[in-house]
Formats: structure tokens, sequence, C-alpha cells
């Protein structure tokens, strides 16, 4: 399937200063096929080594780890000539052997020319620092999330809709009521069917949500033997109790992250480096407080406040058993929990697109969802599941800190109004750096 990631790792193919290349992101995401395609339409062919099956492999790694040693039993093992910039190496699952990782570092320093990749999830969590370090400033990163909605669109070969949207952003002008009503019915599908690859393949191929349903509680499963297999017991237990208090923490009014809900007299010291675990893993996304709305937003978190969603917006739906009838529904106005589902979405999407999450409350109880920093511009952004769009929160804003624009996402078509853009649900992923 289509992702945007392809496009960068072209440019990283073509770099002077190419590094070896790691590719983060939670199970399922499709590092391993966006890898494997990438190596297809660019070199001529792929050494792929997948560390939790190619057990011969990793003893080589224990021998040795310079790249005249790997490269000469790889290619003796895989019975292929590797060859500088026609051939693609791919460590897959790299966190099950921390000399490979390593290793990293000596093809940067001693032979750049070679084409690296590699991808893993839970890096820095998994690996034995007594044994082997990460290797700081000698590769590139990366880091693949699920697919937006625009990669969902393009999944269900609509890609003429998704260039109307963007078309439409760029310009400021609406869409057709049709198209509207359209985009906003494929919005909420993708609210259930979220952005995990097998999981959108599944629907794609035969338009049933339903049935995407036993493939997210694979991932769900997949998530929980992690917690299990990179962790004790007795903290995969804490790690379990967090994750599985998210549908309550955003079904509250006050969405700020509490330690009581996960558990009566829970703290920061006893829950936090759960989150911490959570978040590394790539399954939840972390959205900080911040006390004023000048720049740098980094610079006035209040690291004690936060809202945590989940890092895909299906498995969300899945995890709170929400009705999927209610969400397809035309009265979807009168669903309560839409409210966080839509929030969860548009953090989702723009964490996608490289933007640090951060809101803002006043003393009075006004917030603001979310505020990004775009270059030299602070955004505040508003977002709204329906088409009621008053809100005393944003005025309190703009009286406070007189932004240049705000944002407005809500069921409504594009617009530009005192100073607030309107941008529908379907063109979250349209908001960029």
């Amino acid at each position: 399937m289509k992702r945007k990631i392809m496009n960068r790792l072209v440019e990283w193919k073509k770099k002077k200063d190419r590094m070896p290349l790691i590719i983060n992101g939670a199970r399922q995401v499709g590092k391993t096929y966006i890898v494997n395609e990438f190596g297809r339409e660019n070199y001529e062919n792929i050494i792929y080594i997948n560390f939790e099956t190619n057990e011969d492999i990793v003893k080589d790694f224990e021998v040795k780890i310079t790249p005249g040693f790997l490269i000469g039993r790889m290619e003796l093992f895989f019975g292929e000539k590797i060859e500088k910039g026609k051939t693609l190496i791919f460590f897959d699952e790299i966190q099950v052997c921390e000399r490979a990782l390593t290793s990293l570092k000596y093809f940067c320093e001693e032979a750049p020319e070679y084409h690296v990749v590699a991808a893993g999830r839970l890096l820095g969590l998994a690996i034995d620092r007594e044994k082997a370090s990460f290797p700081v400033g000698k590769v590139d990163m990366m880091t693949l999330y699920p697919m937006d909605f625009e990669e969902f669109l393009w999944s269900l070969e609509r890609d003429s809709l998704a260039s109307e949207i963007r078309k439409c952003h760029g310009e400021n002008e609406e869409v057709s009521p049709s198209i509207h009503s359209l985009c906003l019915e494929l919005v909420r599908t993708y609210l259930i069917v979220g952005g995990m690859p097998n999981v959108i393949k599944k629907y794609a191929e035969n338009k049933r949500i339903i049935d995407a349903a036993n493939i997210k509680n694979g991932i769900l499963d997949s998530y929980i033997a992690d917690m299990f297999k990179y962790t004790s017991r007795s903290e995969a237990t804490k790690v379990i109790g967090a994750y599985d208090s998210i549908p309550s923490q955003l079904a509250k009014e006050n969405k700020k992250f509490q330690y009581k809900i996960v558990k009566k007299g829970g703290t920061a010291t006893i829950f936090g480096a759960s989150l911490v675990w959570l978040e590394s893993a790539g399954v939840i996304l972390k959205c900080h407080k911040i006390e004023h709305g000048y720049m740098p937003p980094r610079a006035y978190r209040d690291l004690s406040s936060f809202k945590i969603y989940m890092s895909d917006i299906g498995l969300l739906t899945l995890k709170a058993k929400i009705s999927l009838h209610s969400i397809m529904s035309s009265e979807i106005n009168n669903f309560t929990f839409i409210g966080a589902l839509v929030e969860n979405y548009v953090a989702q999407a723009l964490k996608t697109n490289g933007f640090d999450l951060h809101y803002w409350t006043s003393k009075d109880s006004a917030e603001i969802d979310f505020i990004i920093q775009n270059e030299d511009l602070i955004i505040p952004i508003e977002v709204k599941a329906g088409t009621n769009t008053r809100s005393r929160s944003l005025n309190v804003y703009k009286k406070k800190y007189n932004p240049e624009y705000s944002i407005r996402i809500s069921a409504k078509n594009f617009g530009f109004e005192n100073e607030i853009k309107s941008v529908p649900l379907y063109a979250v992923f349209c908001i960029e750096k």
C-alpha cells in the first residue's frame, strides 16, 4: 500500500552524508513491508535479516561487528554479492540483537558506502545497555506511524478525493455539499477501522467494517505479549493497568491523565515508568500542558500535567468497546464519547505530521485542545466533533495571546472568519509543517 514515508526513504538513499537508517515504530504499523517495498523499487537486491528468526546470523554478530567481517558472512550465508549502492541491507527486529544495533556505528564510520536500514520496536527499552550502546549521532532516524486518513483514502483508490481535499484546503474554498457528506462518512469509517495497514487492507478488500475487529484484537494481544516479554511480571501489570485506563481517562470532562484512575492510590512514582514504556513502545501519544502561549511551547510545559491518547484511533474504538453503529449514525452528536474519539484522531494526525503535542488551560477552565508550533508561529487548535462550533475557550486564548490565526476542526466545511481557519475533520492531514 502507498505510504508517505516512501518519499523520505528515497531522499535518504540520495543523501551524500547518508548514515545507516533506523525506522522505529509500534508493532504492525508496516515497517517490514515498507522497507522491503523500498528495496524492491530502488535496489538490485535486498539482504533481509530478521533477528527473531535468523539465529545463525545472530551468532556471527557475537563474533565480530566490523563491516568487513559482517559483509563477508552475509554474502556466504545468502549466496549473494553485496554491492555498494546497489544492495539494500535490511536488519529487521534489530532490538533482538544488541550487537547488531551497535554495528550501525561502524557501518557509519568505516563503510558509509553500504546502504543499511534497520527496523525495530521498543528500541532503547529492549537493549541491554551493559552489553551494547545506542549509536547516537551515527544513524539517521525515522518513525513510522499508523496510516493517516489520506493514506486510508489512497488504499480505497480514492486518490482524486484526497487531492480535492488538499486543493480546497490550500485555496480555502468549500468542497461541494455531496463531497463534504461523503468525506464525513469516510472519516467516521476511519475512526472505526483505524490506521493499521493489515486492518485497512482487510477493509479495502470487502468494505466490511466488522471484519476488521479480529485483526485489531490480534494487534492488541501482541501489545500485551510485548508488555510481558520486555518487562518483569510486576511491571507488566502496571503497564497493562495504565494502558487499560486510557478510555476512562479520555471519557472524563477533564482529560488530564490521573493516576488514581489506573488504581486507587496510584501515583507517578508507581505508574510513571509504565507510561514511559508505553510511549517508547509507540503505543500511546503524550500531549503536554503548557502554562503560557509563548514561544517555544516546550519551555512552558507543566511536566506534571498531560493527556494520553492511543497511537491508533481504530484500536481505541475497539478497546473502548464502542457501538460501531453509534459512530456511523447520523445522530453522532448524541454520542457522548465521540468528542474523545475525534480528539484522539486529531492528536494522531498532528503527531504523524511531526508536531509536538501541547494543550493549554486557563485558571477559569478555558481549554485549547492543541497548541502547535509551525516555524515561528504558535497556532491554537480547537476540536469539535459536530457542527456546533461555539466556544468560549478560543476567545479567551485569542484575547490573551493574540495569535496570528487559529484553527477550528469540526464537521463544518472549509472557511475563514474572524481569524479562525475552519478545517473539516477529513482534512486534518493537510495541517503540515
